[in-house]
């Protein structure tokens, strides 16, 4: 038994299995090892993932000493690691254009580096050095609070499959360019982009999330997508462009991507998907279409409506929608246009896989009442459908929750739960 307990296990590790577990450990703690045996001395200089962040070094209030400690943390790591580094993250709010970031960038690009992320903090935007452009391994690339500028030469990432750009200036031309010299990419993330009209052409394009103040949005080659979220903000200077605008905004976003299982519309986007000029019926189904989530559709705004009936019937293996509301209610009580129901909803629609239906931020104004009648009288295989009215509807609730037990349902074990907050 005692010499069970002299016997050093750990040590005698595969270095695959020991090189698991330092990963695992904050980088810190993963360089004290060393100080385990002279067994133990080296084995953290071979790891192939290194993530830095101010959990490094020790804080205090004078952010300079915090910032020099930092770098000289990384620095020194960088300059006794050995072999190859596949993945490098470095998050951090101490450190924004910092010099000594180039210098391990341009070391990192020697050494087969496939994974690199950076998160940097408010202030001065970092440029990334050119060095970055032959890093051509690199499978993943998310950049936070950077400035990007590609040079002339640069061919594209060859092996990048995963890009994620948040709030990064770059030249609109540069961004379109460096999607489209990916042509293994397979996931995109674009946030807090100013005044951005985006070709996408990306063949192997599988996953797409886009926020920020987008004047247009066309996806030219993407017809392998599964999943978007998109989230639009609106200025005075977009919302008069998409007024001038003539082209259908839904076939150029939606009209060529017949595999999509998962859409999620945050706000302005069935507003900018309802701009342009009516195309009538549509030129794709989506068979493969699971899920819908739309915020703030404006249910005055005949042409938002459309818009989602047009996407849920052009969708007959949709399973759960989730919808919530923007209405003015004083705009969208008024409203006298009802027999538009009867007039755009085809009279043999059936959802039939239809399961669950979310509505939030309802205000029981005619069309959206209307909508919620329309959803199940034409779903026979629905479970639950959950109604949460606005929280600046009081007197009205009772009334819609009585409009709402009078609707005929098609699905014998539809619920209705009327949710109050």
């Amino acid at each position: 038994m005692g010499d069970l307990l002299d016997r050093d296990l750990i040590s005698n590790l595969p270095q695959s299995i020991i090189e698991s577990i330092l990963t695992r450990l904050p980088i810190r703690d993963a360089i004290r090892t060393s100080c385990l045996s002279t067994k133990w001395r080296y084995k953290w200089t071979t790891l192939t993932h290194l993530a830095f962040d101010e959990k490094c070094v020790t804080l205090s209030n004078d952010r300079t000493l915090v910032e020099r400690s930092l770098i000289d943390f990384i620095t020194r790591a960088l300059f006794l690691h050995q072999g190859p580094v596949h993945k490098f993250q470095l998050s951090t709010s101490y450190l924004q254009s910092c010099p000594d970031i180039d210098q391990w960038i341009l070391f990192l690009s020697r050494n087969d580096i496939k994974e690199l992320v950076l998160e940097l903090g408010e202030g001065e935007w970092f440029r990334v050095p050119s060095c970055l452009f032959y890093c051509k391994k690199l499978t993943r690339l998310e950049l936070f609070r950077c400035e990007l500028d590609p040079p002339p030469a640069f061919k594209g990432f060859l092996c990048l499959k995963s890009l994620n750009l948040h709030q990064v200036l770059v030249a609109p031309d540069a961004i379109e360019s460096l999607i489209s010299s990916c042509p293994l990419l397979e996931s995109l993330a674009l946030s807090y982009f100013d005044s951005l009209a985006l070709n996408i052409r990306a063949p192997n394009l599988k996953y797409l999330c886009l926020e920020g103040e987008f004047k247009d949005i066309c996806l030219e080659n993407t017809p392998l997508l599964v999943a978007i979220s998109v989230a639009m903000y609106m200025t005075d200077d977009i919302a008069e462009h998409f007024e001038q605008s003539s082209n259908c905004n839904f076939i150029k976003f939606l009209g060529g991507i017949p595999r999509l299982e998962r859409l999620v519309g945050h706000i302005y986007f069935t507003k900018y998907l309802s701009i342009g000029n009516d195309q009538g019926i549509l030129p794709i189904t989506y068979n493969h279409l699971k899920i819908i989530e739309l915020y703030q559709v404006s249910f005055e705004d005949m042409k938002e409506i459309l818009v989602v009936l047009r996407l849920i019937t052009n969708s007959p293996n949709l399973q759960e929608l989730q919808i919530s509301g923007s209405s003015n209610t004083l705009a969208a009580i008024e409203a006298s246009d009802l027999d538009f129901w009867e007039k755009q909803c085809p009279s043999d629609c059936a959802f039939g896989r239809l399961k669950v239906v979310k509505m939030t931020d309802m205000s029981g104004v005619p069309h959206e009442m209307e909508f919620i009648k329309f959803l199940l009288k034409k779903s026979p295989v629905l479970e639950t459908m959950s109604i949460t009215p606005c929280a600046y509807v009081l007197d009205g609730r009772l009334n819609m929750l009585i409009e709402l037990v009078s609707f005929k349902r098609a699905s014998p074990e539809a619920e209705i739960l009327f949710i109050q907050d």
